[in-house]
């Protein structure tokens, strides 16, 4: 191959992206060298050797050893290089499933507190809400009159079943009777999983907000019921909590924003739940 066929470093460092510098090191520990060298010393390569620098520099920059790399090259065959390319797609998989686990986890929260921001607290509206993947813990007992005994049950059960414990965390109660009767006292926990097992039902919801604490939801049940009334709603499903900005994002635990959601149906007759499921 003439000299005129070939790139000068330079030119092949533009073709490649990687720095001169870098290829001068990987001649030097004669791991990846030039086709020629001239009689300057001036060093010539192949287009055709982007192929080998290109996958060589993708190993080394996943965590391969330049050394393992140059032990590969010094004696190349077909099945060396793949036992080599196969570890490492292992390795490559776990990182990229941890990566995977680690954005679904921040996209969750940063989904949330946006929502949470652009809330209009004071006021309780309807809206369309779009099926939304859940994973609902054990039956809460609150006999200790503990609410974070029941929490940290919850945590462990996620733990149990291998989903993480960094999502965030809701209250579920299986009808408005319930969320009436005991509104600090969910009857189970759910975790906000993109894939989780179970499922909060796309449809129509009467949404509200409280400030504070975790289990201190003021007027927000009685409000809600009161709106219902008032506007010939039913109640015709679960009562959804979720802690929109939590400790991850407040420092002030009375500062907490706590969103209701309950789907609902318009009704011919007022909607007042009886007096007996209160």
């Amino acid at each position: 191959m003439k000299e005129h066929d070939l790139l000068s470093i330079k030119e092949f460092a533009a073709l490649t992206g990687i720095k001169q510098s870098t290829l001068r090191h990987y001649d030097e520990v004669k791991l990846f060298q030039p086709v020629r060298r001239n009689e300057n010393g001036y060093r010539f390569y192949s287009a055709t050797q982007a192929l080998a620098i290109n996958l060589i520099h993708v190993m080394n920059s996943v965590g391969v050893p330049l050394k393992t790399i140059s032990e590969i090259q010094e004696d190349r065959t077909p099945e060396r290089m793949l036992e080599l390319l196969r570890g490492q797609e292992s390795i490559l998989n776990q990182e990229l499933l941890r990566l995977q686990r680690a954005y679904a986890i921040m996209h969750t929260y940063s989904r949330i507190i946006s929502e949470g921001l652009l809330a209009d607290e004071q006021a309780l509206h309807t809206q369309t809400m779009l099926a939304e993947a859940i994973e609902l813990g054990p039956l809460n007992d609150f006999s200790s009159g503990h609410f974070f005994n029941s929490f940290f049950k919850h945590i462990q059960q996620m733990s149990a079943r291998r989903v993480d414990s960094a999502y965030p965390v809701g209250g579920y109660y299986p009808d408005m009777g319930a969320f009436l009767r005991t509104p600090g006292r969910p009857p189970r926990f759910f975790s906000l999983v993109p894939d989780g097992q179970d499922t909060k039902d796309a449809g129509e919801y009467l949404v509200g907000y409280a400030r504070g604490y975790y289990s201190n939801l003021g007027d927000l049940p009685q409000r809600l019921q009161d709106h219902a009334d008032s506007h010939s709603l039913a109640f015709v499903g679960p009562v959804y909590i979720l802690y929109l900005h939590d400790e991850v994002s407040v420092a002030d635990p009375d500062q907490y924003l706590i969103q209701a959601s309950v789907p609902v149906k318009k009704s011919s007759k007022m909607s007042k739940t009886p007096k007996n499921q209160r």
